[in-house]
């Protein structure tokens, strides 16, 4: 089987951190998976044609390499119709893709000068989560769970006793792919594959890796939503299968994993 360019790399506690978001309190318990494909830097973890949702991560210019693998299915996302007030894309299509890109808006974080992991999964749980499963109580959770997470990163990049990210440094994650596992008018679940990288610092290198987990949407008040019911019955739905090979765009095991490469909304 082929494989992508450079050996795996995981991801680091800080990248894994901010994957799990929300879906951890809905449920108690998320399917996440850590990296086993090419690294965030190497030659084909990304498509110079292939839109990414989410901020782009800084890159060196490159050429197509000889043996890309062009994706066999793409999908064009809609944008949602507004931003609410904590930034994040709202009132997406009634459609399967509206459904997939607010999945994948709600994926997309980028954690670095300014901007904590607390600040995104607070955004991310205020702005997805349906109203029905909405509370103080869990929102807490999330805050507590993030700043956690932020003393983990701050730490992993700066050493011990480290309260903040050094200057320059960043981490981000993008969805570049998905993979169908149930839809309806009212309810899509999917495999969403996500490229994190990492930076420690402004001389540093950037790194990262890929990972994978389940998310649901649920149309429910007049959007797609996250709902603890939704997600139960998509875990449930995976439990003791298979996870689909995770590989970047570009990769012949991209397409024979069954991945579907997103472009941007334009």
């Amino acid at each position: 089987m082929a494989r992508s360019r450079g050996a795996g790399r995981s991801l680091g506690t800080g990248i894994a951190g901010l994957a799990l978001g929300a879906v951890l309190v809905l449920t108690g318990y998320a399917i996440f998976s850590g990296d086993d494909s090419a690294p965030a830097g190497s030659a084909k973890g990304a498509s110079p044609t292939a839109g990414v949702s989410g901020e782009a991560s800084p890159e060196p210019t490159y050429t197509v390499p000889k043996d890309w693998t062009e994706p066999q299915r793409w999908a064009a996302l809609p944008r949602g119709q507004r931003t609410d007030e904590r930034g994040s894309q709202i009132a997406f299509p009634h459609t399967f893709e509206g459904a997939v890109a607010m999945m994948a808006a709600s994926n997309n974080v980028s954690v670095g000068e300014g901007r904590t992991s607390a600040d995104e999964q607070l955004r991310i749980y205020d702005s997805y989560v349906s109203q029905r499963d909405y509370s103080a109580v869990n929102r807490e959770r999330v805050k507590q769970d993030a700043q956690k997470t932020d003393k983990e990163m701050a730490q992993e990049m700066g050493g011990p006793g480290q309260k903040s990210l050094p200057a320059g440094a960043y981490m981000r994650l993008s969805t570049v792919g998905f993979k169908v596992l149930k839809k309806s008018d009212d309810e899509v679940s999917v495999w969403l594959l996500s490229r994190g990288v990492q930076r420690n610092g402004e001389t540093a290198r950037e790194s990262g890796g890929y990972s994978r987990r389940v998310v649901v949407a649920q149309w429910v008040e007049g959007d797609w939503k996250m709902t603890a019911a939704a997600s139960s019955r998509a875990l449930e739905d995976v439990r003791g299968k298979a996870e689909p090979t995770m590989a970047a765009p570009g990769d012949a095991v991209f397409n024979e994993a069954g991945w579907t490469a997103i472009r941007a909304a334009s």
